[in-house]
């Protein structure tokens, strides 16, 4: 059974750094296509940032470009989030997500498109 588990969350002030790790187990990690989600209260899930299986290439929404770096360790069977210049809009549920094979760039994005979650870490960031 795949288990996926965040950590990492916390308070923080706006303009500094947290990095979020996800870790897997129950699946060969290397052949998922990994991305990181998050939802804030009264909003849907959105899609922060994304790492493909074999190359490698990354992908971000439009509000954490330039801001955020994803990153994976096979190895390790770890992904992460590094994330910079906080702000306040950045408070949410983050959660990882693993799809079930064959994901395509095009459904990248979609919630419905990862058939594995981790369980979410709160990032909150005051002013």
């Amino acid at each position: 059974q795949v288990q996926l588990v965040e950590s990492g969350g916390g308070l923080v002030q706006a303009g500094d750094s947290l990095r979020l790790s996800c870790t897997a187990s129950g699946t060969t990690f290397s052949a998922r296509h990994m991305t990181w989600f998050r939802q804030a209260p009264g909003k849907e899930r959105e899609f922060v940032a994304s790492i493909r299986r074999a190359s490698g290439h990354t992908y971000y929404g439009d509000s954490v470009k330039g801001r955020f770096t994803i990153s994976r360790d096979n190895a390790k069977t770890a992904m992460y989030l590094q994330m910079n210049s906080l702000q306040l809009g950045d408070t949410a549920i983050y959660y990882c997500a693993a799809d079930r094979g064959g994901l395509i760039l095009s459904a990248m994005a979609r919630p419905s498109s990862y058939a594995y979650w981790g369980q979410g870490t709160q990032v909150t960031v005051s002013s």
